[in-house]
């Protein structure tokens, strides 16, 4: 009789050390905000580079992409409206818009700031012209580099593009005025 009180008392005690400690690893975790666990909430560090993205305003008012990462200049319709976007803000950038001979296009440009991103947008007076090459460039307004909100350099992005169409031929000058002065 001696040996099962014994016996039974080990396994009492046993019984009620295991209740007591439970088991740590599969205790359901109550959610900390919004249904999600405690150990899968790790704060959004946001993106690690810059990512760029360009669209522009189509002639039947839609908006449409123009892919960055393109070997051959991809083709867009006529449009007087850019907009282009990145994921963080930027410090000391400048953007413009370059026609074939490398010039800066006249326009009437909005920016919109932020730590988490930066909307440009670029109105022109005129339609760009249809056949003819454009280059968007965004690099450094002063010195050799410009950075993101974070203080990380950027790299410089130059997107060429192609207008839909053949070239324009420009127009003949107006032929010379007659009845000026006459030799005699």
């Amino acid at each position: 009789m001696r040996f099962f009180r014994r016996t039974g008392l080990a396994a009492l005690c046993g019984l009620t050390a295991a209740l007591l400690t439970g088991c740590p690893d599969k205790t359901a975790q109550a959610p900390v905000d919004g249904g999600v666990t405690g150990a899968a909430a790790v704060p959004d560090s946001g993106p690690e580079a810059v990512v760029f993205t360009l669209s522009y305003l189509s002639p039947d008012g839609g908006s449409a992409l123009i892919p960055l990462a393109l070997e051959e200049k991809p083709l867009v319709e006529p449009t007087s409206d850019l907009e282009l976007r990145s994921t963080l803000g930027l410090k000391n950038y400048r953007v413009r818009l370059m026609d074939e001979a490398d010039r800066a296009m006249v326009s009437g440009d909005s920016v919109s700031e932020a730590d988490d991103g930066l909307v440009y947008r670029i109105h022109l007076p005129q339609p760009l012209k249809t056949g003819f090459s454009y280059t968007l460039v965004v690099d450094a307004q002063t010195g050799s580099s410009f950075q993101d909100s974070r203080g990380r350099d950027v790299d410089d992005l130059r997107a060429a593009f192609q207008i839909i169409g053949d070239k324009e031929k420009p127009k003949p000058p107006p032929p010379p005025a007659k009845g000026g002065k006459k030799r005699k």
